[in-house]
């Protein structure tokens, strides 16, 4: 038996996060992670899974300190947006300059942030970490705190006051404990690789809205060359098994045409795989003993890049959390302590995961009112820097631009 004041399960983004923004709480951790080996990363080669990162969760990464050991590998802010409807004529321009900051996010890949974080917990004292273990067991809370305790594959045991379900979208913690969540399947699947283009990408994100969903062509620089991007490919699982087995040429030419050629000719493309996606979100986060925070909460449409940012806003609010109990000496798993968590993080999340459903059945609508109404709305927003301020505010992570 190893006892602990937190037990987090997942050593992905957000798991590593939580303990990095703990390294100063005076708590003991342990770190769950079944990988036993750090990610894979090339500096000759993009790795295929991306995330665009927000303002909020760069000032995170800065704090804990992986921000700049992420920029040692690359890091990819970008200035503008541009975003259009193929079945239509409108386009909204986001533009960094035009609100008043210097870049409207940053595209990192996964296994660069993962990296930056585990160099920022590297000399960490109060972390131990538990590789290559998997979770086996979980027990009922032990006492009126909520104490649990963990079996894992190896036969060990530990026990702390909170354990913390960082372990992903398929959260072997949220259904042993029997999360109730609400979901439903996007019949999307989204097909993702890197490309480089005959056109540079001049640092702008690029989106068109498909009524089979949207294409979005992520701005990357390669060892200095920006005419690479990520791609994010969302739509039906039956075209993207199709687009799965096209040779690279006719790949190729058919994501050109999908992208309208905005970027000239795709030149090169990487090996592609596909992902279903699925809207998740459980009905509570917590339990005595336990919380959940990121893709073991919710999972969310990737058409705005939201998941991940969302992850790290969950942690900076369990973080602040935890820190103001332990100094007041509260149990970290009492449901009183947990509720100040959940309260801060489930409407904004829900909120979020509303919008995003909101955009996605607005532009997979075909009847000729909404595309009519559809196209004057982008045009009136493309018209209004208030607007546009607004939004990109909300992106950002931000209440308010200054």
């Amino acid at each position: 038996m190893q006892t602990y004041d937190l037990i987090i399960v997942g050593g992905g983004m957000t798991g590593i996060a939580l303990a990095a923004g703990l390294a100063d709480s005076g708590l003991s951790i342990a770190l769950v992670e079944a990988a036993d080996q750090p990610p894979h990363w090339q500096e000759d080669k993009l790795d295929i899974r991306v995330s665009a990162l927000s303002e909020a969760s760069r000032q995170l990464l800065e704090k804990v300190g992986a921000w700049q050991p992420m920029q040692a590998l690359r890091v990819n802010p970008y200035q503008g947006m541009r975003v259009w409807d193929s079945e239509g004529t409108a386009e909204v321009v986001f533009d960094a300059s035009e609100a008043g900051v210097l870049d409207l996010g940053y595209l990192v890949e996964n296994s660069v942030t993962q990296l930056g974080l585990l160099a920022a917990v590297k000399d960490q004292q109060n972390l131990d970490w538990h590789l290559g273990e998997f979770s086996m067991e979980l027990s009922e809370p032990l006492d009126k705190t909520g104490s649990r305790e963990l079996k894992l594959s190896s036969g060990k045991v530990l026990q702390a006051a909170l354990i913390v379900g960082a372990d992903g979208a398929r959260s072997r913690l949220r259904e042993w404990a029997g999360f109730k969540t609400r979901e439903w399947d996007y019949n999307h699947h989204a097909l993702v690789t890197s490309v480089r283009t005959e056109r540079s990408h001049g640092n702008a994100a690029w989106q068109r809205f498909h009524s089979t969903g949207p294409l979005a062509f992520l701005p990357m620089n390669l060892q200095g060359d920006d005419h690479w991007c990520s791609i994010v490919w969302s739509t039906s699982p039956e075209k993207a098994s199709e687009l799965m087995e096209l040779n690279e040429k006719d790949f190729n030419q058919q994501l050109t045409q999908a992208f309208e050629g905005r970027l000239g000719q795709v030149e090169l493309s990487e090996d592609r795989q596909i992902f279903p996606l699925r809207q998740r979100h459980a009905v509570e986060y917590i339990q005595p003993g336990l919380a959940l925070i990121g893709d073991a909460a919710h999972t969310i449409h990737p058409l705005a890049g939201q998941g991940v940012n969302l992850g790290f806003m969950d942690v900076v609010a369990l973080t602040e959390v935890l820190q103001q109990a332990a100094g007041g000496k509260q149990s970290l798993g009492s449901l009183a302590v947990l509720q100040k968590y959940q309260q801060r993080r489930k409407m904004d999340n829900l909120a979020m995961m509303a919008l995003m459903e909101s955009f996605k059945r607005l532009f997979e609508t075909q009847a000729l009112p909404v595309l009519l109404l559809r196209n004057l709305g982008m045009k009136l927003v493309n018209s209004s820097t208030r607007i546009k301020r607004g939004m990109i505010a909300r992106a950002l992570g931000l209440k308010q631009l200054a």
